[in-house]
Protein backbone atom coordinates (compact mmCIF):
# COMPACT_ATOMS: atom_id res chain seq x y z
CA UNK A 1 0.00 0.00 0.00
CA UNK A 2 1.35 3.54 -0.78
CA UNK A 3 2.13 5.71 2.17
CA UNK A 4 -0.56 7.87 3.41
CA UNK A 5 -0.14 10.87 5.53
CA UNK A 6 -1.64 11.71 8.69
CA UNK A 7 -2.69 14.75 7.74
CA UNK A 8 -3.94 13.29 4.10
CA UNK A 9 -5.59 10.49 6.26
CA UNK A 10 -7.44 13.48 8.40
CA UNK A 11 -8.43 15.33 5.39
CA UNK A 12 -10.31 12.07 3.98
CA UNK A 13 -12.10 11.34 7.39
CA UNK A 14 -13.08 14.79 8.08
CA UNK A 15 -14.71 14.32 4.60
CA UNK A 16 -17.05 12.41 6.16
CA UNK A 17 -18.59 15.43 8.25
CA UNK A 18 -18.05 17.95 5.53
CA UNK A 19 -19.69 15.83 3.58
CA UNK A 20 -23.11 16.16 5.54
CA UNK A 21 -23.61 19.50 3.47
CA UNK A 22 -23.84 17.50 0.63
CA UNK A 23 -25.85 14.70 1.89
CA UNK A 24 -28.23 16.77 3.20
CA UNK A 25 -29.08 18.73 0.21
CA UNK A 26 -29.10 15.64 -1.40
CA UNK A 27 -32.08 14.74 0.33
CA UNK A 28 -33.63 17.38 -1.36
CA UNK A 29 -33.36 16.02 -4.49
CA UNK A 30 -33.11 12.44 -4.54
CA UNK A 31 -34.27 9.88 -7.24
CA UNK A 32 -38.06 9.43 -6.60
CA UNK A 33 -37.70 5.48 -5.67
CA UNK A 34 -35.72 6.85 -3.10
CA UNK A 35 -37.50 9.99 -2.07
CA UNK A 36 -40.65 7.67 -1.62
CA UNK A 37 -39.25 5.86 0.65
CA UNK A 38 -37.79 8.88 2.42
CA UNK A 39 -41.37 10.38 2.96
CA UNK A 40 -42.50 7.19 4.91
CA UNK A 41 -39.49 6.27 6.24
CA UNK A 42 -40.02 9.69 8.48
CA UNK A 43 -43.20 8.61 9.67
CA UNK A 44 -41.17 5.77 11.20
CA UNK A 45 -38.14 8.11 12.44
CA UNK A 46 -35.42 5.65 12.36
CA UNK A 47 -33.78 2.14 11.81
CA UNK A 48 -32.06 -0.26 14.02
CA UNK A 49 -29.42 -2.03 11.61
CA UNK A 50 -27.32 -4.70 13.45
CA UNK A 51 -23.91 -4.51 11.87
CA UNK A 52 -21.23 -7.70 11.71
CA UNK A 53 -19.12 -6.46 8.70
CA UNK A 54 -17.70 -3.32 8.71
CA UNK A 55 -15.33 -2.67 11.83
CA UNK A 56 -17.02 -0.02 14.52
CA UNK A 57 -15.77 3.02 13.43
CA UNK A 58 -16.94 2.60 9.39
CA UNK A 59 -20.52 1.28 11.01
CA UNK A 60 -20.85 4.32 12.88
CA UNK A 61 -19.73 6.26 9.82
CA UNK A 62 -22.14 4.69 7.40
CA UNK A 63 -24.75 5.28 10.42
CA UNK A 64 -23.78 8.92 10.15
CA UNK A 65 -23.85 9.24 6.33
CA UNK A 66 -27.30 7.95 6.16
CA UNK A 67 -29.02 10.14 9.02
CA UNK A 68 -27.06 13.24 6.72
CA UNK A 69 -28.39 11.90 3.40
CA UNK A 70 -32.01 11.50 5.25
CA UNK A 71 -32.71 13.88 7.78
CA UNK A 72 -35.37 12.84 10.48
CA UNK A 73 -34.44 8.88 10.16
CA UNK A 74 -31.77 7.98 12.54
CA UNK A 75 -30.14 4.91 12.12
CA UNK A 76 -28.95 3.18 14.94
CA UNK A 77 -26.01 1.15 14.84
CA UNK A 78 -25.56 -1.92 16.64
CA UNK A 79 -22.37 -2.96 15.94
CA UNK A 80 -20.68 -6.90 16.80
CA UNK A 81 -19.18 -9.59 15.14
CA UNK A 82 -21.39 -11.37 12.79
CA UNK A 83 -21.72 -14.64 14.72
CA UNK A 84 -22.74 -12.54 18.13
CA UNK A 85 -24.93 -10.44 15.80
CA UNK A 86 -27.00 -13.74 14.80
CA UNK A 87 -27.15 -14.75 18.13
CA UNK A 88 -28.99 -11.63 19.09
CA UNK A 89 -31.38 -12.06 16.20
CA UNK A 90 -31.95 -15.54 17.68
CA UNK A 91 -32.72 -14.44 21.05
CA UNK A 92 -34.62 -11.75 19.93
CA UNK A 93 -36.74 -14.49 17.84
CA UNK A 94 -37.15 -16.64 20.81
CA UNK A 95 -37.96 -13.44 22.81
CA UNK A 96 -40.61 -12.97 19.91
CA UNK A 97 -39.56 -8.94 20.32
CA UNK A 98 -39.10 -7.29 17.51
CA UNK A 99 -35.80 -4.86 17.40
CA UNK A 100 -33.44 -5.12 14.13
CA UNK A 101 -34.66 -3.97 11.40
CA UNK A 102 -31.43 -4.70 9.08
CA UNK A 103 -29.24 -7.36 9.35
CA UNK A 104 -25.85 -7.59 7.87
CA UNK A 105 -23.23 -10.45 8.35
CA UNK A 106 -19.63 -11.64 6.65
CA UNK A 107 -21.03 -15.34 6.93
CA UNK A 108 -23.40 -15.64 4.28
CA UNK A 109 -24.79 -19.17 5.62
CA UNK A 110 -26.97 -16.59 8.38
CA UNK A 111 -28.89 -15.18 4.98
CA UNK A 112 -29.26 -18.36 3.53
CA UNK A 113 -30.94 -20.02 6.94
CA UNK A 114 -33.16 -16.96 7.75
CA UNK A 115 -34.42 -16.94 4.22
CA UNK A 116 -35.05 -21.04 4.29
CA UNK A 117 -36.98 -20.09 7.67
CA UNK A 118 -38.79 -17.55 5.96
CA UNK A 119 -37.46 -14.59 8.41
CA UNK A 120 -36.86 -12.24 5.78
CA UNK A 121 -38.58 -9.71 3.76
CA UNK A 122 -38.35 -9.83 0.20
CA UNK A 123 -37.35 -6.38 -1.75
CA UNK A 124 -34.94 -5.60 -4.19
CA UNK A 125 -33.09 -2.35 -3.86
CA UNK A 126 -33.35 0.06 -7.40
CA UNK A 127 -29.64 1.03 -6.49
CA UNK A 128 -28.86 -1.78 -7.01
CA UNK A 129 -28.17 -2.07 -10.47
CA UNK A 130 -25.36 0.16 -10.20
CA UNK A 131 -23.24 -2.07 -8.21
CA UNK A 132 -20.41 -3.93 -9.98
CA UNK A 133 -21.87 -7.13 -11.63
CA UNK A 134 -20.23 -10.16 -10.34
CA UNK A 135 -21.34 -9.26 -6.76
CA UNK A 136 -25.42 -7.88 -7.95
CA UNK A 137 -27.97 -11.11 -7.22
CA UNK A 138 -26.34 -13.04 -5.33
CA UNK A 139 -30.18 -14.20 -3.67
CA UNK A 140 -31.59 -14.50 -7.70
CA UNK A 141 -35.18 -14.15 -5.16
CA UNK A 142 -33.94 -11.04 -3.68
CA UNK A 143 -34.47 -11.32 -0.19
CA UNK A 144 -30.69 -10.50 0.81
CA UNK A 145 -28.29 -8.01 -1.44
CA UNK A 146 -24.36 -7.76 -1.10
CA UNK A 147 -23.25 -4.69 1.13
CA UNK A 148 -19.70 -5.45 1.82
CA UNK A 149 -17.26 -6.76 -0.41
CA UNK A 150 -14.61 -7.59 2.22
CA UNK A 151 -10.83 -9.02 1.94
CA UNK A 152 -9.14 -10.89 4.14
CA UNK A 153 -5.27 -11.58 3.97
CA UNK A 154 -2.61 -10.90 6.90
CA UNK A 155 -0.11 -8.85 7.63
CA UNK A 156 2.83 -8.46 10.06
CA UNK A 157 4.32 -5.89 12.30
CA UNK A 158 7.61 -4.75 10.91
CA UNK A 159 9.13 -3.69 13.63
CA UNK A 160 9.10 -7.58 14.38
CA UNK A 161 9.45 -8.94 11.22
CA UNK A 162 11.13 -7.29 8.15
CA UNK A 163 9.50 -7.69 4.42
CA UNK A 164 11.98 -10.78 3.59
CA UNK A 165 11.15 -12.45 6.14
CA UNK A 166 7.33 -12.23 6.74
CA UNK A 167 5.79 -15.26 5.43
CA UNK A 168 4.14 -15.51 2.07
CA UNK A 169 1.10 -17.95 2.14
CA UNK A 170 -1.26 -19.10 3.89
CA UNK A 171 1.07 -22.36 4.75
CA UNK A 172 4.14 -20.43 5.71
CA UNK A 173 2.22 -19.52 8.92
CA UNK A 174 2.70 -23.80 9.87
CA UNK A 175 6.19 -23.53 10.02
CA UNK A 176 7.08 -23.71 13.27
CA UNK A 177 9.28 -20.52 13.49
CA UNK A 178 6.38 -18.69 13.98
CA UNK A 179 5.43 -20.53 17.38
CA UNK A 180 4.10 -18.12 19.46
CA UNK A 181 4.63 -15.14 17.42
CA UNK A 182 0.74 -15.46 15.63
CA UNK A 183 -2.36 -13.50 15.89
CA UNK A 184 -5.65 -15.04 14.79
CA UNK A 185 -9.59 -14.45 15.28
CA UNK A 186 -12.30 -17.08 16.44
CA UNK A 187 -14.85 -18.70 13.83
CA UNK A 188 -17.01 -19.24 16.90
CA UNK A 189 -17.13 -15.39 17.29
CA UNK A 190 -16.31 -13.80 13.86
CA UNK A 191 -18.10 -15.12 10.45
CA UNK A 192 -14.78 -14.01 8.51
CA UNK A 193 -13.12 -16.09 10.12
CA UNK A 194 -15.75 -18.78 9.67
CA UNK A 195 -15.56 -18.57 6.33
CA UNK A 196 -11.82 -18.23 5.97
CA UNK A 197 -12.05 -21.79 8.21
CA UNK A 198 -13.88 -23.45 5.50
CA UNK A 199 -11.50 -22.53 2.68
CA UNK A 200 -8.63 -23.10 4.25
CA UNK A 201 -10.35 -26.65 5.16
CA UNK A 202 -11.76 -26.85 1.18
CA UNK A 203 -7.95 -25.99 0.07
CA UNK A 204 -5.71 -27.77 2.84
CA UNK A 205 -7.67 -30.58 4.94
CA UNK A 206 -8.31 -29.72 8.58
CA UNK A 207 -4.89 -31.25 9.33
CA UNK A 208 -3.63 -27.05 8.53
CA UNK A 209 -5.34 -25.91 11.81
CA UNK A 210 -3.94 -29.10 13.61
CA UNK A 211 -0.50 -27.78 12.36
CA UNK A 212 -1.66 -24.04 13.17
CA UNK A 213 -2.54 -25.05 16.65
CA UNK A 214 1.47 -26.55 17.45
CA UNK A 215 2.51 -22.67 16.98
CA UNK A 216 -0.14 -21.93 19.81
CA UNK A 217 -1.46 -17.91 18.06
CA UNK A 218 -3.38 -16.02 20.38
CA UNK A 219 -6.97 -16.43 19.54
CA UNK A 220 -9.12 -13.51 19.77
CA UNK A 221 -12.71 -12.86 18.50
CA UNK A 222 -12.65 -11.01 15.69
CA UNK A 223 -10.95 -10.86 12.42
CA UNK A 224 -9.78 -7.21 13.78
CA UNK A 225 -8.23 -8.43 16.71
CA UNK A 226 -4.86 -9.28 15.34
CA UNK A 227 -4.55 -5.58 14.39
CA UNK A 228 -4.77 -4.48 17.42
CA UNK A 229 -2.22 -7.15 18.85
CA UNK A 230 0.08 -6.81 16.23
CA UNK A 231 -0.20 -2.79 16.99
CA UNK A 232 1.09 -3.28 20.72
CA UNK A 233 4.09 -5.56 19.13
CA UNK A 234 2.48 -8.82 21.53
CA UNK A 235 2.21 -10.47 18.33
CA UNK A 236 4.55 -10.68 14.72
CA UNK A 237 1.93 -11.82 12.33
CA UNK A 238 -1.76 -11.83 11.95
CA UNK A 239 -3.86 -14.18 10.40
CA UNK A 240 -7.30 -13.50 8.16
CA UNK A 241 -7.11 -9.95 8.66
CA UNK A 242 -9.67 -7.27 6.98
CA UNK A 243 -7.83 -4.79 4.57
CA UNK A 244 -9.76 -2.35 5.76
CA UNK A 245 -8.65 -2.00 8.71
CA UNK A 246 -5.24 -3.12 8.50
CA UNK A 247 -5.10 -0.26 6.16
CA UNK A 248 -6.55 2.41 8.47
CA UNK A 249 -3.83 0.49 11.14
CA UNK A 250 -1.17 1.33 8.75
CA UNK A 251 -2.19 5.36 7.76
CA UNK A 252 -1.99 6.10 11.18
CA UNK A 253 1.47 5.44 11.73
CA UNK A 254 1.21 1.55 12.80
CA UNK A 255 3.97 -0.84 11.56
CA UNK A 256 2.30 -2.67 9.72
CA UNK A 257 2.59 -4.66 6.00
CA UNK A 258 -0.41 -6.17 4.38
CA UNK A 259 1.00 -9.72 2.80
CA UNK A 260 -1.40 -10.71 -0.12
CA UNK A 261 -0.82 -14.39 0.19
CA UNK A 262 0.17 -16.66 -3.00
CA UNK A 263 -2.77 -18.98 -3.24
CA UNK A 264 -5.01 -15.61 -2.75
CA UNK A 265 -7.24 -13.37 -0.58
CA UNK A 266 -10.00 -14.55 1.11
CA UNK A 267 -13.05 -12.26 -0.63
CA UNK A 268 -16.14 -11.83 1.82
CA UNK A 269 -19.17 -10.99 -0.89
CA UNK A 270 -21.33 -10.59 1.95
CA UNK A 271 -24.97 -9.71 2.43
CA UNK A 272 -27.64 -7.39 3.90
CA UNK A 273 -31.61 -8.28 4.39
CA UNK A 274 -34.76 -7.19 5.98
CA UNK A 275 -35.83 -8.98 9.01
CA UNK A 276 -39.76 -10.17 7.96
CA UNK A 277 -41.05 -8.50 11.12
CA UNK A 278 -38.80 -5.27 11.50
CA UNK A 279 -40.41 -2.67 13.04
CA UNK A 280 -39.35 0.05 10.79
CA UNK A 281 -39.95 -1.65 7.24
CA UNK A 282 -39.92 1.29 4.97
CA UNK A 283 -36.86 2.77 6.58
CA UNK A 284 -35.82 -0.71 6.32
CA UNK A 285 -35.91 -0.18 2.54
CA UNK A 286 -34.34 2.91 2.86
CA UNK A 287 -31.50 1.30 4.22
CA UNK A 288 -31.02 -1.16 1.96
CA UNK A 289 -31.19 0.77 -1.16
CA UNK A 290 -28.42 3.26 0.73
CA UNK A 291 -26.03 0.31 1.25
CA UNK A 292 -26.31 -0.05 -2.56
CA UNK A 293 -26.31 3.68 -3.58
CA UNK A 294 -22.99 5.56 -4.62
CA UNK A 295 -22.74 7.63 -1.10
CA UNK A 296 -22.43 4.16 0.81
CA UNK A 297 -19.57 3.50 -1.39
CA UNK A 298 -17.86 7.03 -1.15
CA UNK A 299 -17.97 6.76 2.52
CA UNK A 300 -16.80 3.47 3.31
CA UNK A 301 -13.73 3.88 0.68
CA UNK A 302 -12.75 6.77 2.90
CA UNK A 303 -12.27 3.78 5.89
CA UNK A 304 -9.86 1.67 2.94
CA UNK A 305 -13.22 -0.04 2.50
CA UNK A 306 -14.01 -1.44 -0.72
CA UNK A 307 -16.53 0.68 -3.09
CA UNK A 308 -19.21 -1.82 -4.28
CA UNK A 309 -19.65 0.47 -7.20
CA UNK A 310 -17.70 1.23 -10.77
CA UNK A 311 -18.47 5.08 -10.45
CA UNK A 312 -16.46 5.04 -6.96
CA UNK A 313 -12.64 4.59 -7.07
CA UNK A 314 -10.95 2.44 -4.72
CA UNK A 315 -9.52 3.29 -1.41
CA UNK A 316 -6.16 4.92 -1.25
CA UNK A 317 -3.51 3.21 -2.23
CA UNK A 318 -5.42 -0.50 -2.47
CA UNK A 319 -4.60 -3.15 -4.93
CA UNK A 320 -6.94 -3.11 -8.00
CA UNK A 321 -9.61 -6.39 -7.11
CA UNK A 322 -8.36 -7.48 -10.67
CA UNK A 323 -4.82 -7.82 -9.70
CA UNK A 324 -5.40 -10.03 -6.95
CA UNK A 325 -6.58 -13.75 -6.68
CA UNK A 326 -9.95 -13.82 -5.04
CA UNK A 327 -10.85 -17.24 -2.71
CA UNK A 328 -14.45 -17.44 -1.81
CA UNK A 329 -16.51 -20.69 -0.78
CA UNK A 330 -19.78 -20.79 -2.06
CA UNK A 331 -23.02 -20.00 -0.33
CA UNK A 332 -24.06 -23.71 0.35
CA UNK A 333 -20.12 -24.27 1.42
CA UNK A 334 -20.41 -21.40 3.90
CA UNK A 335 -24.08 -22.49 5.42
CA UNK A 336 -23.55 -26.17 5.92
CA UNK A 337 -19.26 -25.65 6.69
CA UNK A 338 -19.03 -22.74 9.32
CA UNK A 339 -20.71 -24.42 12.01
CA UNK A 340 -18.66 -27.23 11.19
CA UNK A 341 -15.95 -25.62 11.69
CA UNK A 342 -16.75 -24.02 15.04
CA UNK A 343 -17.08 -27.28 16.58
CA UNK A 344 -13.64 -28.81 14.81
CA UNK A 345 -11.80 -25.49 16.26
CA UNK A 346 -13.10 -25.88 20.07
CA UNK A 347 -11.71 -29.34 19.98
CA UNK A 348 -8.41 -28.83 17.83
CA UNK A 349 -7.58 -25.27 20.13
CA UNK A 350 -9.37 -25.58 23.06
CA UNK A 351 -11.63 -22.48 22.77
Amino acid sequence: MSNLTKRRFLSLATGITIGGAAFRAAAQNLPAHEQQLYEAAKREGEITWYSGQYNAETSEAVGRAFNERYPGVRCNVVRSTSQVAFQRLSQDARARVAQCDVFSSTNSGHLTQLKREGRLMQYRPENASGMLPAIQNVDPDGFFHTSFLGLFLMTHNTRLVSEADAPSSWMDALDPKWKDKLAVGHPGFSGAIGVWAVQMRKMYGWDYFRRLERNNPQIGRSSQDPVTTLNAGERAVGLCVPVGTTALAISRGNPLRLIYPKEGVLAAISPSAIIANAPHPNAAKLFMEFQASKAMSETVRLTFNEPLRADVPPPEGGRPLSDITLLAPSLEEQERGVPEVREAWRDTFGV
